[in-house]
């Protein structure tokens, strides 16, 4: 009697495996799938980015493309999609308008080399000083600013718009319950096509948003003095470009890693990004980063998780414009609005506002989250929201921390033993200097700091002052119990700080 052994299903570690992928038609099927629909997707956000930069829409279509491709093969997160941002768009307008493309070009190149230089310096590993409450609201901003994106192909629209987005929203959360053959997105895509042009209905499309490109991108240099203005001129917009496009690319990376149950390499993709960013500067595009909507149409739409989609999704968009772009320009924005919806919905993290969370939350955390979103919104600019949430999550941190330090008073024998507990630092530190009786103390005092470690010259400065009041009091203080960190900085920074 044969035995048959039940093959177990593959890891999270094994499903972004390229090659795994490739000898399975069925995994290999919905990595191509993905592509398709995110490259579909990419087309008038692309367009639209392009219009924002004030650029041609060509620009932003082949930045796009040669983002997704390279990104393919250099990131260090498979499944993540890069391409034209919104974000990029809005750090380089100003530029394109005082300066014009050529500069534009320059600036990418540089950016992309920033990208390198930051990405070997370790900045990926700040990854990890960015708390859960900045990333929750960092998720939920992405998912209102997308959403957001989508009201001007809403508002002031033939009627007609309405039924067909949410005839397409309906199929998307319907479907996946009877089949997961073809992603969701996809058949909404086709189906309202279809509708549209077979009925006839008058409703926008992708072709009213631009023309499309007829041939494929060449290879260029810009056309640029290679002088120090020009690189004063570029300078300050290919840095703003480097710090954005690496911190949305590394944000959606971490979001990846965790719906995927998965690790990356957030190093790798940090140079990577700058070479892609390198590789489409010198065939004309307009740079980019990572995209949290297209990443999520792909990952959780879609549930591709390797390179191929991601290659797929540039090489698909190219195809799509250049060879088929009369038929795609037949597609109504309509159905495209209503995949991006879907993402919105799907990317926000509805856990995080329920009461029951939020009132089991501690209040700080909460407030951090509320004005990550708040921020990024207001500014539309992820740099700003994230960094306001982390700076409010390192307060908040410092001033619990700093009413965790205590200091226990114990006389005996002539002697009064100052026992301290705690981290000290600049926000616990201040209020050390007040725990003391200097003028009641008996003539000799000792600190014990044994259950306590030194963390910055604001501490060892307020030390100095405690030893300087009490010797002004004519009486004899000992620090002891130090550690060997707290030791060598206070060997180092005693008497050299000046006094509270």
């Amino acid at each position: 009697m044969a035995v048959t052994t039940k093959q177990a299903a593959p890891t999270p570690e094994q499903l972004q495996s390229v090659w795994g992928a490739l000898k399975s038609p069925r995994r290999l099927k919905t990595e191509v799938l993905g592509g398709l629909v995110v490259g579909l997707a990419l087309i008038p956000e692309a367009i639209a980015f392009s219009v924002i930069a004030g650029v041609d829409p060509r620009i932003g279509l082949f930045a796009a493309f040669t983002m997704a491709v390279t990104i393919a093969f250099t990131g260090g997160r498979p499944a993540m999609i890069s391409a034209a941002t919104g974000a990029v768009a809005l750090v380089i307008a100003p530029l394109v308008r005082s300066h014009g493309v050529d500069y534009l070009i320059a600036c990418v190149i540089l950016a992309g080399v920033l990208q390198i230089i930051l990405a070997l310096a370790g900045v990926a590993k700040l990854m990890r000083f960015i708390p859960r409450s900045v990333m929750v609201g960092f998720v939920n901003a992405l998912a209102i600013l997308v959403f957001i994106a989508q009201l001007p192909e809403l508002i002031g629209v033939p009627w007609l718009v309405y039924p067909l987005v949410a005839a397409a929203l309906l199929i998307m959360f319907v479907l996946p319950r009877f089949t997961q053959v073809v992603p969701a997105p996809l058949v909404a895509i086709v189906v309202l096509t279809l509708v549209a042009v077979l009925a006839n209905i008058a409703v926008p499309t992708v072709g009213d948003k631009g023309a499309l490109p007829d041939s494929l991108p060449t290879a260029m240099v810009p056309n640029v003095p290679l002088t120090f203005e020009t690189l004063q001129v570029i300078f300050p917009f290919a840095l703003a470009m480097a710090f954005v496009g690496l911190l949305e690319s590394l944000m959606t990376a971490k979001l990846v890693d965790d719906i995927t149950d998965t690790r990356s390499s957030k190093t790798r993709e940090a140079w990577g990004q700058g070479v892609a960013n390198i590789v489409t500067g010198f065939f004309g595009g307009m740079g980019g980063c990572a995209m949290i909507g297209q990443t999520m149409i792909n990952v959780k739409a879609s549930g591709a998780r390797t390179r191929i989609s991601t290659f797929c999704a540039g090489v698909f968009l190219l195809l799509l414009v250049v060879v088929l772009g009369d038929v795609v320009s037949l597609i109504p924005m309509a159905a495209l609005v209503a995949v991006m919806i879907f993402v919105c919905w799907a990317t926000f993290d509805w856990h995080s506002i329920r009461p029951r969370t939020l009132k089991a939350l501690p209040k700080s955390e909460s407030f951090v989250m509320v004005a990550t979103v708040v921020a990024t919104v207001a500014t539309n600019n992820l740099a700003i929201g994230v960094g306001t949430g982390t700076v409010l999550a390192m307060v908040m941190f410092a001033r619990r921390v700093a009413h965790f330090v205590t200091v226990e008073r114990i006389e005996g024998d002539g002697v009064a033993t100052y026992v301290v507990n705690g981290e000290l630092f600049f926000a616990s530190s201040n209020d050390l200097y007040t725990q003391f009786a200097y003028a009641l103390d008996p003539e000799r005092v000792v600190i014990d700091m044994r259950s306590s470690h030194l963390w910055d010259a604001s501490t060892s400065a307020t030390l100095d002052a405690i030893t300087d009041k009490y010797r002004r009091h004519g009486k004899d203080v000992e620090i002891v119990g130090l550690n060997q960190a707290s030791t060598e900085m206070r060997r180092r920074l005693a008497g050299k700080l000046g006094g509270n």
